[in-house]
């Protein structure tokens, strides 16, 4: 993306100067905008040419058959899959009864900017039709933060060089067809016209449509108002049918007129509601947008990012493409996580059908600590959606004969959606991932009510699971055996590293939540022996180390696999998944993605300086980065220990994972946990900056390719800024009464509206780790 000339580094926006058809599914990922609970792709206004074309409702899905080769116990029998529901964007413009089409006729100009303060995708082009007809179309484009259910295009045409007769039609689509896909034709069968029609309306410039899922049993809805202003000879009338509903306008411009349109669209979905109530929903909410009119929703929006982007603003000096790429992966992240509202918060958010929409643990480990310091609001919804699917979780426990909850790996609305177990069912660490984003919210927070409501059961939950998963071997250890850790190329490990640490914090943290809340603890019926177990057990967790080597293992006996053979590896090979068996990769030395590196980022304090050092020295040369969570992982560890140019080619590829299309995957959607890393590896990287009990910790560095960076974060009601440089930091209480940090150790107090600067320590350096040939990051430096 970034890499085509007619893309440019600007600090607030990503703008395309030309249009590059060859790009087009990348671009409609990025120019994609969301609240959470809507999503609309950026296709362009007249719905073609397009790439994929994406309307999306956060939690409508459709199920389809699981294919196995082999049937077994325990297997789940439906997948979940996003689809695309009713397009609302869509506005066709006829120029003389010619289609306005940009494959067609001679494209004079075409700019496509979205806004990272305003929170708008803005297009302006000039197009000569093959008659020869030129005209000049401005379209602005916006997807509420501040109105839920709404979304909203303003639409103008003017003639530029002679008289032209105009057609607008603005359309209500459902079911549209899609690319074909090359995934399991079973369930690209159901998923073909996955709408069933309900009802539809045109009265006036009003639309509706209503439709429900064949097999999901879900109801959605939308509607449409509209706003004309044009000449006088400016007409309009409506129709609908089944999967479509139309308001056209008709007028005749002459040189310099211009058609508006303004166009509101409101949506709504529901698995109970009846069909009035679905169409009295979407009706409310489309006439609290009509009432607020185009301006509101606009100064709106940018009322809302303003507030936003003056506690979560990241700041880079000595790199425009950083410092773009963070503001970008800010911006979509927010868009993914805002309004989704006691509803997940996809791998792709709602900018593409990638991963089917599946929510995984990329959620609480990636996503969620961005969100816990700059809007956590969106947190606290997120974990109230995994408290509403502990029934599913408790069910899949069960059935796998264990207590407490077993949360899925990959879902859209609770149950799992994996069909492969050894990547899916055994990979219970999403529990503790789960866990460890309840404990991180109440510490960043001091949200009591939540601890009390909700985080409480959820800690509870998952450490049942631990304890009945686990097992105490004759000499007392705790060991967890059969699971699959962060790195899917090391299957059903015993005594994952990862694993093992994160269920000994889910222990110790449910057990203090026992102590500290009795009433509440008494009625999810725990008691002092199973509190005390959950204790017992977490000091027991059996951390396998290899003495002769001075390193821990990602698992037992990690360390004594037989290396992958990287000489015999081709660039054309990666990701090895695609080109090796699972078998092979399962018995080598071979990592994935970051997993005891990323361990000794979210469990620092089992770590001393010189065992983070040498551990990443062993699994830098193993690591692969087959997946696109593995650079923001690394780069947090090797800026810690102190390889920083390392750490900043790493920040730079989570920054660019979307931006510059690395994994050629972009046109699926985003990588919203590569670009939640990206704020991650700076302000945990080289902003040093860790969740320390309830203080926050500090040890900022940074490379040399930066001078400066800034950084605002919330906690405990607080802002704090912190403003890092080579040789200095200053940290500043915004806002908020008296807040402790500590800076290397040392423990500071800062006042409302006091600064205060302390030096930076000199890097001890150390030997740079290799990386596995035909993988190194692309060095920037």
């Amino acid at each position: 993306m970034i890499t085509h000339a007619s893309y440019g580094v600007e600090p607030w926006c990503l703008r395309e100067n030309v249009l590059n058809l060859d790009v087009l599914p990348q671009s409609e990922s990025v120019f994609a905008l969301s609240n959470g609970h809507v999503g609309w792709r950026g296709n362009l206004d007249e719905g073609e040419p397009h790439g994929l074309p994406g309307s999306y409702l956060n939690g409508v899905h459709e199920l389809h058959p699981l294919p196995y080769a082999e049937a077994g116990y325990g297997y789940p029998e439906s997948g979940q899959t996003v689809i695309n529901v009713t397009n609302g964007k869509v506005i066709r413009l006829l120029v003389d009864d010619e289609p306005f089409d940009l494959r067609y006729g001679r494209l004079v100009s075409h700019e496509r900017v979205l806004d990272l303060r305003e929170g708008v995708l803005r297009r302006t082009c000039e197009w000569t039709s093959p008659a020869g007809r030129t005209v000049r179309v401005r379209s602005t484009r916006l997807v509420s933060f501040t109105q839920r259910s709404v979304a909203a295009v303003a639409y103008e045409v003017e003639a530029v060089d002679s008289e032209v007769r105009v057609v607008v039609q603005s359309e209500l689509v459902a079911n549209e067809q899609l690319p074909t896909s090359p995934k399991d034709p079973r369930a690209a069968a159901v998923l073909e016209s996955p709408l069933a029609p309900e009802e539809h309306f045109a009265g006036g410039r009003r639309l509706r449509l209503v439709h429900a899922t064949r097999r999901s049993g879900l109801r959605v809805g939308a509607a449409a108002d509209h706003t004309v202003d044009g000449p006088d000879r400016t007409r309009s009338s409506s129709e609908s049918g089944d999967d479509i509903a139309r308001l056209t306008v008709t007028s005749v411009l002459e040189p310099g007129q211009r058609l508006r349109l303004e166009k509101f669209v409101a949506y709504g979905w529901s698995s109970t509601r009846s069909l009035p109530a679905v169409s009295d929903q979407v009706d409310a909410a489309l006439a609290a947008a009509t009432d607020a009119g185009w301006p509101a929703l606009v100064a709106e929006q940018r009322a809302y990012l303003d507030a936003f982007w003056s506690h979560a603003d990241v700041e880079v000096d000595g790199d425009e493409g950083i410092q773009q790429a963070v503001r970008f992966a800010l911006f979509h992240v927010l868009q993914a996580g805002a309004r989704a509202e006691q509803r997940a918060i996809p791998a792709k958010g709602l900018t593409g059908s990638g991963y089917d929409g599946h929510a995984f643990w990329d959620t609480e480990t990636f996503v969620l600590p961005l969100l816990t310091y700059t809007s956590p609001d969106a947190v606290a919804e997120a974990l109230r959606w995994r408290h509403s699917t502990l029934p599913a979780a408790r069910e899949r426990a069960a059935q796998l004969g264990l207590r407490g909850a077993a949360f899925p790996w990959r879902t859209i609305e609770g149950s799992e959606g994996s069909a492969y177990w050894p990547a899916g069912t055994a990979a219970f660490h999403v529990n503790a991932d789960i866990a460890d984003a309840v404990v991180r919210y109440v510490s960043a927070t001091g949200d009591g009510q939540f601890a009390r409501d909700t985080g409480g059961e959820l800690l509870v939950e998952t450490a049942r699971l631990w304890r009945s998963l686990g097992h105490h071997d004759v000499h007392g250890a705790f060991h967890i055996d059969g699971v699959t850790g962060p790195d899917e190329y090391s299957a059903i490990a015993d005594d994952n590293t990862y694993t093992n640490l994160m269920a000994r914090s889910n222990l110790l943290a449910a057990a203090e939540f026992v102590e500290s809340h009795p009433e509440q603890a008494a009625a999810l019926g725990v008691d002092e022996e199973e509190s005390a177990a959950w204790r017992d057990a977490a000091e027991a967790v059996h951390i396998p180390y290899n003495d002769d080597l001075g390193v821990h293992e990602q698992h037992t006996g990690f360390t004594r696999y037989q290396h992958w053979d990287f000489a015999a590896t081709r660039p054309d090979q990666y990701p090895l998944m695609l080109h090796f068996p699972y078998f092979d990769l399962y018995r080598k030395q071979v990592i994935k993605q970051a997993d005891l590196v990323l361990a000794m980022y979210t469990c620092p304090g089992f770590f001393d300086e010189e065992q983070l050092a040498r551990n990443f020295a062993y699994y830098e040369p193993l690591t692969v980065r087959d997946s696109s969570l593995s650079a923001c992982g690394q780069a947090i560890i090797a800026a810690r220990s102190g390889h920083l140019g390392l750490a900043y080619d790493y920040v730079v590829e989570a920054a660019l994972m979307d931006l510059d299309d690395l994994e050629n995957n972009t046109r699926d959607g985003l990588h919203i946990a590569s670009l939640a890393g990206t704020w991650t590896a700076l302000v945990a990287g080289f902003g040093g900056m860790r969740q320390d009990a309830d203080t926050l910790a500090f040890t900022p560095r940074l490379p040399q390719n930066l001078s400066r960076i800034a950084f605002n974060v919330q906690v405990l009601g607080r802002c704090l800024r912190v403003e890092v440089h080579a040789t200095a930091v200053t940290y500043t209480l915004l806002a908020g009464p008296e807040l402790s940090i500590s800076h290397y150790g040392e423990p500071l107090v800062l006042a409302a509206d006091e600064s205060r600067s302390r030096e930076i320590p000199d890097v001890r350096p150390r030997p740079t780790p290799d990386q596995p040939p035909h993988r190194r990051p692309n060095a920037h430096r």
